[in-house]
This record gives C-alpha cells, sequence and structure tokens, in this order.
C-alpha cells in the first residue's frame, strides 16, 4: 500500500457536531496587511514571489433578494509571513492578483475554488495555474465532508467560527472582525495544505484534475 493510500486509510472521513464543538476555537494570530499604498503592493508582490504555497480565498456582499448577484470585493492571499488582503474596488490590486493566479511555480490552494475563480474572472482577466482545491483532495482520500470548517476539524484539529460570513465585505473600512475572519480562512487553507502535503494526499495526478475542475 503505497503512502497516499494509507494515510486516506488512516484520517476520520466526517466530523461529528458534537467533535466539533468539543475542538478549541482557533484565529489567525499572525500579521495581516491591508494591501492599500504602493509601498503596500511592492511588499506584498516581494512577500508573494518568493512563496511555494499561498491560502487564498475570497469574500463578496452578501445577497438578501431573489435574484441578487454580487462580485467578490476582497481577495485573501495568506503566505508563511503573513495573511494579505486586497480591496477588489482598488483597481491597482488587478495586475498583482493576476500574476499570483498565473504563476505555475507558485500552488494556490483553497476550497470550491471553482466558483470563486469563475467569479473573480468578472471583475478581472485571468488563466489560472497551480490552483489546488483542499476539498476534492479530501473527497479523493475518501472523505465525506469537503467544507472548509469541517476539514480544519479533520485534519487540523480545531475550530474556526463562523462569525462575520454575511457582514457587509463591501465597506471600504473593515471591521477588525471581519479582517480576523477573512485572515483565518486563507491561513487555514494555507495550513490544510501543508498537512495535505505531510500525509502524502498530493500526488501530480491530483493536481491536474484538480487544475481541470478549478478552470472548468
Amino acid at each position: 500500500m503505497n503512502r497516499a493510500a494509507k494515510a486516506a486509510d488512516e484520517i476520520a472521513r466526517a466530523i461529528s457536531r458534537e467533535d466539533m464543538v468539543n475542538l478549541p476555537i482557533r484565529r489567525y494570530e499572525g500579521e495581516v496587511r491591508r494591501v492599500a499604498t504602493e509601498a503596500d503592493f511592492e511588499q506584498a508582490a516581494a512577500d508573494i514571489r518568493n512563496e511555494r504555497v499561498v491560502g487564498l480565498d475570497t469574500e463578496t456582499r452578501p445577497a438578501f433578494r431573489k435574484g441578487e448577484i454580487h462580485l467578490p470585493c476582497l481577495v485573501q492571499a495568506a503566505t508563511a509571513r503573513a495573511v494579505y488582503l486586497f480591496q477588489l474596488g482598488r483597481a491597482e490590486a488587478y495586475p498583482l492578483l493576476t500574476a499570483l493566479l498565473e504563476e505555475s511555480r507558485t500552488v494556490k490552494a483553497g476550497v470550491a475554488l471553482a466558483y470563486d475563480l469563475r467569479s473573480l474572472k468578472r471583475v478581472f482577466p485571468f488563466e489560472e495555474r497551480s490552483v489546488v482545491d483542499l476539498g476534492l483532495i479530501a473527497r479523493g482520500a475518501g472523505g465525506r465532508q469537503t467544507g472548509l470548517r469541517n476539514l480544519a476539524g479533520i485534519f487540523l484539529g480545531f475550530r474556526i467560527p463562523k462569525g462575520n460570513r454575511t457582514s457587509n465585505w463591501a465597506a471600504p473600512q473593515l471591521s477588525p472582525a471581519q479582517i480576523t475572519y477573512a485572515a483565518t480562512d486563507a491561513w487555514v487553507c494555507r495550513e490544510l495544505l501543508l498537512r495535505f502535503e505531510a500525509l502524502g494526499l498530493l500526488s501530480r495526478t491530483d493536481d491536474a484534475k484538480i487544475h481541470r475542475a478549478s478552470a472548468s
């Protein structure tokens, strides 16, 4: 039995609500940088350019009426050193995000990224490369739950709170609670990818499948 198959046999397929409630709550406690000035963009670009794995997530203003649709208004990118928040009301963010999404040497890890990428392409054009959907990897290992919070509970052993998910992400100034929530999701995506690597759940074959699913 190869390493990936052995790991898949040993991991939990799902986590119950009761077990989830008993897990410790974790939030991102590192540096969060809202990218707004030219210096911010230069610093973010330098860090991301040298990163092998980036956790990726987006936030969209919630819709409360039938047929109401909003475009993404925030992109979060987590490196080993910081989480960068890009507010999409600033067109200056588009070239840096395009470079990140199209860079084949940097793996971008997230959950349900196919939808996020389709939505982002309505804001600015890009052709994504080296994109990994964590939910697809978990499903390929026999997992029955593929949401970010369930994956964090199963693979990382902690619980991340759901608060602020439906807050106004289009606000010019984000609240401290929004910033922590957004940064935590991107950070967890990166931590999950590293955990999957340690468990041997990644392979070139998986990567190809994930890329095709994300690009469709």
